[in-house]
Protein backbone atom coordinates (compact mmCIF):
# COMPACT_ATOMS: atom_id res chain seq x y z
CA UNK A 1 0.00 0.00 0.00
CA UNK A 2 1.80 3.59 -0.96
CA UNK A 3 -0.23 6.96 0.98
CA UNK A 4 0.53 10.04 -0.66
CA UNK A 5 -0.14 12.94 1.62
CA UNK A 6 -0.52 16.46 0.23
CA UNK A 7 -0.08 19.21 2.80
CA UNK A 8 -1.89 21.95 3.19
CA UNK A 9 -4.60 23.90 5.00
CA UNK A 10 -8.26 23.06 4.84
CA UNK A 11 -10.82 26.24 3.48
CA UNK A 12 -11.19 28.01 0.48
CA UNK A 13 -9.36 31.46 1.80
CA UNK A 14 -5.97 29.12 2.18
CA UNK A 15 -7.02 26.74 -1.64
CA UNK A 16 -4.36 28.79 -3.77
CA UNK A 17 -1.95 29.36 -1.61
CA UNK A 18 1.70 28.48 -1.29
CA UNK A 19 1.31 26.32 1.66
CA UNK A 20 -1.16 24.21 -0.42
CA UNK A 21 0.45 23.34 -3.68
CA UNK A 22 0.79 19.56 -1.78
CA UNK A 23 -3.23 19.88 -2.16
CA UNK A 24 -3.21 20.97 -5.46
CA UNK A 25 -1.37 17.96 -6.44
CA UNK A 26 -3.40 15.53 -4.42
CA UNK A 27 -6.26 17.10 -6.50
CA UNK A 28 -4.12 16.14 -9.75
CA UNK A 29 -3.71 12.63 -8.52
CA UNK A 30 -7.18 11.96 -7.53
CA UNK A 31 -8.61 13.40 -11.08
CA UNK A 32 -5.61 11.01 -12.90
CA UNK A 33 -6.75 7.69 -10.88
CA UNK A 34 -10.40 8.78 -10.64
CA UNK A 35 -10.04 7.61 -7.01
CA UNK A 36 -12.38 7.03 -4.82
CA UNK A 37 -13.07 9.00 -1.74
CA UNK A 38 -13.46 7.02 1.36
CA UNK A 39 -12.69 9.54 4.11
CA UNK A 40 -13.53 8.64 7.93
CA UNK A 41 -14.11 11.19 10.52
CA UNK A 42 -11.24 9.10 12.60
CA UNK A 43 -8.56 10.19 9.20
CA UNK A 44 -9.58 13.54 10.07
CA UNK A 45 -8.70 14.49 6.40
CA UNK A 46 -10.15 13.54 2.83
CA UNK A 47 -8.75 10.19 1.82
CA UNK A 48 -9.48 8.72 -1.63
CA UNK A 49 -8.65 5.43 -2.80
CA UNK A 50 -7.19 3.49 -6.24
CA UNK A 51 -6.40 -0.19 -5.92
CA UNK A 52 -3.58 -0.09 -3.41
CA UNK A 53 -2.83 3.36 -3.31
CA UNK A 54 -4.08 6.06 -0.88
CA UNK A 55 -4.64 9.72 -1.53
CA UNK A 56 -4.78 11.85 1.87
CA UNK A 57 -5.55 15.78 2.52
CA UNK A 58 -5.33 16.50 6.14
CA UNK A 59 -8.06 18.61 7.41
CA UNK A 60 -5.76 19.27 10.71
CA UNK A 61 -4.41 22.40 9.69
CA UNK A 62 -0.82 22.66 8.19
CA UNK A 63 0.66 22.39 11.80
CA UNK A 64 -0.98 19.29 12.83
CA UNK A 65 -0.93 17.48 9.82
CA UNK A 66 0.40 14.50 11.95
CA UNK A 67 -2.58 14.00 13.42
CA UNK A 68 -4.33 12.62 10.46
CA UNK A 69 -1.60 10.69 8.63
CA UNK A 70 -1.28 8.90 12.08
CA UNK A 71 -4.44 7.35 11.92
CA UNK A 72 -4.58 6.24 8.19
CA UNK A 73 -0.96 4.86 8.33
CA UNK A 74 -2.23 2.62 11.28
CA UNK A 75 -5.39 1.68 9.72
CA UNK A 76 -4.24 0.95 6.50
CA UNK A 77 -0.62 -0.43 7.80
CA UNK A 78 1.19 1.44 5.35
CA UNK A 79 4.74 1.06 6.20
CA UNK A 80 6.95 4.60 6.30
CA UNK A 81 8.57 3.37 3.18
CA UNK A 82 5.84 3.51 1.23
CA UNK A 83 4.38 7.08 2.58
CA UNK A 84 5.19 9.86 -0.07
CA UNK A 85 4.81 13.38 1.39
CA UNK A 86 4.33 16.50 -1.20
CA UNK A 87 4.45 19.60 0.51
CA UNK A 88 5.93 23.21 -0.29
CA UNK A 89 9.45 24.26 0.23
CA UNK A 90 10.47 27.80 0.42
CA UNK A 91 14.39 27.21 0.71
CA UNK A 92 14.36 25.94 -3.25
CA UNK A 93 13.32 29.05 -5.98
CA UNK A 94 9.51 28.46 -7.67
CA UNK A 95 8.98 25.86 -10.01
CA UNK A 96 11.61 23.38 -8.30
CA UNK A 97 11.29 19.71 -7.26
CA UNK A 98 13.17 17.83 -5.20
CA UNK A 99 12.98 14.25 -3.85
CA UNK A 100 14.51 13.12 -0.50
CA UNK A 101 13.81 10.60 2.13
CA UNK A 102 13.86 11.52 5.83
CA UNK A 103 16.23 14.23 6.93
CA UNK A 104 15.24 17.67 8.46
CA UNK A 105 12.02 19.41 8.59
CA UNK A 106 13.23 22.92 7.42
CA UNK A 107 11.18 24.96 9.62
CA UNK A 108 8.16 23.45 7.94
CA UNK A 109 5.16 23.12 10.34
CA UNK A 110 3.54 20.34 8.62
CA UNK A 111 6.60 18.07 8.76
CA UNK A 112 8.10 18.56 12.51
CA UNK A 113 3.94 17.39 13.24
CA UNK A 114 4.57 14.17 10.38
CA UNK A 115 8.38 13.96 12.44
CA UNK A 116 6.75 13.88 15.81
CA UNK A 117 4.04 11.67 14.79
CA UNK A 118 5.13 8.91 12.32
CA UNK A 119 8.92 9.50 12.14
CA UNK A 120 11.38 10.71 9.70
CA UNK A 121 11.97 8.19 7.37
CA UNK A 122 8.85 9.10 4.70
CA UNK A 123 9.90 10.09 0.74
CA UNK A 124 9.62 14.06 0.50
CA UNK A 125 8.51 15.47 -2.92
CA UNK A 126 9.96 19.22 -2.56
CA UNK A 127 8.27 21.50 -4.71
CA UNK A 128 9.64 25.20 -4.31
CA UNK A 129 7.60 28.13 -3.78
CA UNK A 130 10.06 30.45 -3.27
CA UNK A 131 11.28 32.45 -0.95
CA UNK A 132 10.57 36.40 0.87
CA UNK A 133 12.97 38.52 1.41
CA UNK A 134 12.60 38.82 5.13
CA UNK A 135 12.37 35.78 7.13
CA UNK A 136 10.06 37.48 9.24
CA UNK A 137 7.72 37.40 6.49
CA UNK A 138 7.89 33.72 6.24
CA UNK A 139 4.59 32.93 7.25
CA UNK A 140 2.51 35.55 5.66
CA UNK A 141 4.46 34.62 2.34
CA UNK A 142 3.41 30.87 2.33
CA UNK A 143 -0.39 31.97 3.20
CA UNK A 144 -0.61 34.15 0.28
CA UNK A 145 -1.70 32.95 -3.28
CA UNK A 146 0.79 32.71 -5.74
CA UNK A 147 1.59 35.83 -7.92
CA UNK A 148 -0.04 36.21 -11.67
CA UNK A 149 2.46 34.99 -13.66
CA UNK A 150 3.52 32.35 -11.20
CA UNK A 151 -0.15 30.73 -11.48
CA UNK A 152 0.29 31.02 -15.41
CA UNK A 153 2.96 28.59 -14.92
CA UNK A 154 1.51 25.99 -12.17
CA UNK A 155 -0.83 24.13 -14.28
CA UNK A 156 2.59 22.66 -15.69
CA UNK A 157 4.29 22.11 -12.33
CA UNK A 158 1.29 20.22 -10.78
CA UNK A 159 0.93 17.94 -13.63
CA UNK A 160 4.84 17.63 -13.14
CA UNK A 161 4.76 16.71 -10.16
CA UNK A 162 1.89 14.57 -10.27
CA UNK A 163 3.50 12.30 -12.67
CA UNK A 164 6.75 12.19 -10.87
CA UNK A 165 4.34 10.86 -7.93
CA UNK A 166 3.14 8.50 -10.04
CA UNK A 167 6.41 7.23 -11.05
CA UNK A 168 7.45 6.70 -7.57
CA UNK A 169 4.64 3.71 -7.21
CA UNK A 170 6.92 1.65 -9.36
CA UNK A 171 10.33 2.81 -9.86
CA UNK A 172 13.22 3.61 -8.06
CA UNK A 173 13.57 6.90 -6.20
CA UNK A 174 17.27 7.25 -8.61
CA UNK A 175 15.60 7.30 -12.06
CA UNK A 176 12.40 9.97 -10.87
CA UNK A 177 15.35 11.85 -9.29
CA UNK A 178 16.51 11.91 -12.63
CA UNK A 179 13.84 12.16 -14.59
CA UNK A 180 11.65 14.99 -12.74
CA UNK A 181 14.58 17.03 -10.74
CA UNK A 182 13.97 20.66 -11.97
CA UNK A 183 16.20 23.41 -10.53
CA UNK A 184 12.87 25.98 -11.27
CA UNK A 185 9.91 26.57 -13.19
CA UNK A 186 12.17 27.55 -16.18
CA UNK A 187 13.18 23.73 -16.83
CA UNK A 188 9.18 23.34 -17.10
CA UNK A 189 9.48 25.76 -19.99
Amino acid sequence: MTLFVGLGNPGSQYKNTRHNIGFRVIDKLVDNFKARDISKTSFQGKLYRYSNTLFLKPTTFMNLSGKSVWPVKNFFKVDIEDIIVIHDDIDLPFGAVRFKRGGGNGGHNGLKSLDTMIGKEYLRVRVGVGKPEHKSQVADYVLHNFLEDEEFMLDKLISHVANASKGLIDSELGSIKSLYSLKSIEGLK
